[in-house]
């Protein structure tokens, strides 16, 4: 049996990478834009995740709804 000895691979990803870019061109003064733009790419993708949440869960509840009448 061998054994591996690998590290699990991860890493920043897209939108940290984004992140830090912006954050390097705010810092030095390249761009004029607002923080919560800069941060954005940090905090859009949480966004748009929880959105699906929501609408997975008010489809869901639709749906329950909906076979809950049906089986009166």
């Amino acid at each position: 049996m061998t054994r591996s000895n690998t590290a699990p691979t991860g890493g920043v990803g897209l939108p940290g990478l984004l992140f830090l870019l912006f954050l390097a061109l705010k810092l030095t003064g390249h761009i004029d834009w607002s923080w919560w733009w800069v941060t954005a790419p940090l905090w859009i993708p949480v966004g748009i995740l929880l959105g699906s949440l929501a609408v997975a869960a008010v489809v869901a509840g639709i749906t329950a709804i909906i076979l809950f009448a049906n089986k009166r």
